[in-house]
């Protein structure tokens, strides 16, 4: 068996991905390996920023720019800690979620990238492709795919 010394795992804030976190974090524990948290993001659109500020006023700040991604990957650290995780990096990055995951990867020197199968069961997945599936194709390192949906 392979000895990881950095898993990079993908969150998005959804139960699916924090479950990948989990398992991630569990491993990274049991290793002793470092783990990176990571979380892809879309700018928004400064038509769309304007009409969340209108609506939101100063709370509009909650949903542009990183905001989002730094919200999800404050959960996903208290998700790593609980599960014994102990060197945590953090990393939100803006574009494709595939795209993130496997430059970051290759960037830091990952031995393994973890994601959630969420995707691989859907139609949409099959046909327009998924994170774990491009993660899978792309990663020039290995990659754990955890079940965390039903696959219904």
């Amino acid at each position: 068996m392979a000895t990881y010394r950095t898993i990079l795992v993908g969150t998005d804030g959804s139960a699916s991905s924090l479950g990948a976190v989990s398992s991630a974090a569990s491993l990274a524990a049991a290793t002793g390996a470092d783990l990176i948290l990571a979380c892809a993001y879309s700018p928004m659109r400064e038509r769309d920023r304007n009409a969340a500020a209108d609506v939101l006023g100063d709370l509009s700040y909650k949903v542009t720019g990183s905001t989002p991604a730094d919200d999800a990957l404050r959960a996903a650290r208290e998700r790593a800690v609980a599960a014994g995780a102990r060197a945590i990096e953090l990393a939100a990055e803006e574009g494709d979620a595939v795209d993130v995951l496997v430059s970051l990867a290759g960037r830091r020197g990952a031995d393994l990238v973890v994601v959630g199968n969420r995707g691989l069961n859907s139609l949409a997945g099959r046909l327009l492709g998924s994170v774990p599936s491009g993660v899978s194709q792309r990663a020039g390192c290995d990659v754990l795919i955890v079940h965390t949906t039903s696959g219904r």
